[in-house]
């Protein structure tokens, strides 16, 4: 079902899979872009969309819905307990990764990426149809949170110390330019309102693009070892992964946990917009006007 048999886990489908598979009884597709529009402008049959800030985000307060909401929303889609659920996306399956991460925290069973993501299928000159997607309501089962794949600032702010002591890594996934505090946003994207810039003391710089090729897929289990471990970021250490609002980071958090089987790998949500704006949180920087 994979393009690469070295990874820890099967949790990858190639487009051939998903194109052999489109109207295979219990495969369900699921869409989530960055754009969300770009869903509309074509996509693969029989694939729902889901808006990642719209569906997954409370509405008011800086988190996500609750785990029963999660079961109403894949009752919404039509999916049902036991069905092979098949995330992609856009820009290396970027947001994809959010909704796999997002969707395992809240306990979902039987995830899988598409390798290459939306890029790889359209690339390829694969079937695309802007008809709707028909779907018939579920009622999917209650959710149980897996707590252990989340990070929360004071539980980063403890595990400071596992990073000074060795036993604990911390992954900076953003730009260089994020990393170092020139800035306070990706490239060619707005200003969203974090006070200071820099990372996480003690946090290692590795962009979480570094982890795929120029088609969108995953770079092999050898060259992702290569990658983590030469930055002192291990399968032995406690890690937490961050960015800006956890998106990339999500990313990272597939690829080391899944992808590379390291056995504890949290994803910080809030990332350095909370971290960045927090009174009395430590930060590092390495930018200098001068």
């Amino acid at each position: 079902m994979t393009q690469q048999t070295n990874y820890a886990k099967d949790v990858l489908v190639d487009t051939d899979w998903v194109a052999a598979n489109l109207n295979t009884p219990g495969v369900r597709l699921v869409e989530v872009n960055e754009d969300i529009l770009l869903y509309d402008t074509g996509h693969i049959p029989g694939a729902v969309k889901v808006d990642w800030q719209g569906d997954f985000w409370h509405p008011v307060e800086r988190d996500f819905i609750t785990a029963d909401e999660v079961s109403a929303l894949l009752g919404r889609l039509g999916i049902k307990e036991g069905d092979q659920i098949v995330l992609y996306g856009d820009k290396s399956n970027w947001w994809a990764s959010y909704a796999y991460w997002f969707l395992s925290y809240s306990g979902v069973k039987n995830l899988k990426l598409m390798n290459g993501g939306r890029q790889k299928w359209v690339a390829e000159g694969r079937e695309q149809t802007t008809d709707a997607t028909s779907t018939t309501p579920t009622t999917y089962p209650a959710l149980t949170r897996d707590e252990s794949l989340r990070a929360y600032r004071d539980e980063v702010r403890a595990h400071l110390e596992s990073v000074k002591a060795g036993t604990g890594a911390l992954v900076d996934v953003r730009s260089p330019d994020e990393f170092s505090g020139k800035v306070t946003h990706m490239p060619a994207y707005p200003q969203e309102g974090v006070l200071r810039g820099g990372h996480i003391p003690g946090a290692r710089s590795i962009p979480w693009a570094r982890a795929t090729n120029e088609d969108g897929t995953f770079k092999s289990a050898d060259e992702l070892t290569a990658l983590y471990g030469g930055e002192g970021v291990t399968p032995d250490k406690d890690v937490i992964a961050y960015c800006r609002i956890a998106e990339r980071s999500s990313h990272s958090w597939f690829v080391l946990r899944e992808l590379l089987g390291y056995p504890n790998v949290r994803n910080y949500d809030g990332s350095w917009t909370e971290w960045g704006n927090g009174v009395g949180l430590p930060i590092e920087k390495t930018y200098s006007e001068a």
